[in-house]
């Protein structure tokens, strides 16, 4: 096997692995954020504890890992970028340091595409904030954004990066799968803004 393969599967995964949510919250709320609100690893999850600086530094933190596996791939292994892109996100989805039970994955996946291209930082940036004060979900909102991020490459960029934009959408909206249930019967909570 392709040793450059394999050096970017293990830094990509490990990277999107690490449990920032999980981290910030032992250390300075003494708390397992595995045992608050949804039990997610996730920055939507660590503001529910009501501090907004953990939950704040939990987005940039996921957002890091994702820009920095892809942003050294680029640099080292350019053509290795959407494989690393793709792998670091399932790392943060199914860490092992958690028995395969991570985040959903959208900071990472903010992260990410930064790294592939600032256009795609800035649509799904600018249509989660439209979306989210439309109507109020970080879950529709996530999931819209991913989608209308994937269609604006497919229409307007010319490159390698459809597909692994394709396959986010449909992995953001497998880790979704609870909460379109719950927009479904209208139980999803709102965010406060």
């Amino acid at each position: 096997m392709d040793t450059n393969l394999i050096i970017v599967i293990i830094y990509s995964y490990l990277l999107g692995s690490i449990p920032f949510g999980l981290v910030l919250t032992k250390i300075f709320l003494k708390k397992d954020i595995r045992t608050v609100g949804s039990g997610n690893i996730g920055t939507t999850n660590v503001l529910r504890t009501g501090n907004k600086f953990l939950a704040m530094g939990t987005l940039a933190l996921d957002l890091l890992k994702g820009y920095i596996s892809v942003y050294i791939t680029i640099f080292y292994f350019e053509s290795l970028t959407s494989l690393s892109a793709l792998i670091c996100f399932i790392g943060h989805i199914f860490p092992i340091w958690l028995k395969f039970k991570g985040g959903k994955g959208v900071a990472t996946y903010l992260g990410v595409i930064l790294a592939l291209s600032y256009k795609f930082f800035l649509i799904f940036g600018i249509s989660w904030i439209s979306i989210s004060l439309l109507f109020r979900f970080a879950s529709l909102s996530s999931m819209i954004s991913a989608l209308i991020v994937f269609l604006y490459a497919y229409f307007f960029e010319i490159g390698n990066n459809i597909l692994i934009l394709f396959i986010f959408f449909v992995m953001i909206l497998f880790t979704h799968k609870e909460n379109i249930l719950r927009l479904k019967s209208s139980t999803e909570n709102k965010i406060k803004l």
